[in-house]
């Protein structure tokens, strides 16, 4: 886990910067239990292939894998839950309506502690065809390129 700006980051969703053009970004609260914090706390936790659902006025995280603490006996849940993510109503609606009428998708970009509290980082998100993949990978190259070249006529 690594620190930077008063955030102990837990998690990161690599693929979602990969596979979508991220728009803005979001910071929402999570509704967790117990022994959820503790295995969040042991770094047991998987954001790929998981999202975020607006229904009836709030907001919950679907798909994100959280493993059950191995001392949570019958405290456990299941991992796979749908769990709630804390937001104010103004800022959910404005994302509702951004969703529903431009197609755009909630992805969750990493997770973290800010304190005692854990945080998602939400990404407003549009998919990316397979042509912007590719055009992501050869400009990654050249750039590794250049670097590799420049660091080369330093020494």
């Amino acid at each position: 886990m690594s620190t930077t700006s008063g955030r102990k980051i837990i998690a990161l969703n690599r693929a979602a910067r990969r596979d979508y053009f991220v728009l803005e970004t979001y910071e929402a609260g999570l509704e967790l239990v117990g022994t959820e914090v503790k295995s969040l706390r042991a770094g047991k936790v998987n954001l790929k292939d998981s999202y975020c659902e607006i229904a009836e006025g709030q907001m919950f995280l679907h798909g994100a894998h959280i493993s059950p603490y191995e001392h949570g006996n019958i405290f456990n849940r299941d991992p796979l839950r749908v769990r709630r993510c804390l937001m104010h109503k103004k800022e959910i609606m404005r994302l509702f309506g951004k969703v529903k009428i431009d197609g755009l998708t909630l992805i969750p970009l990493s997770l973290y502690f800010t304190g005692a509290k854990v945080k998602l980082e939400l990404g407003l998100c549009k998919g990316k065809k397979l042509y912007d993949k590719r055009a992501d990978s050869v400009e990654r190259s050249a750039k590794r390129e250049i670097d590799r070249t420049m660091k080369e006529r330093n020494k």
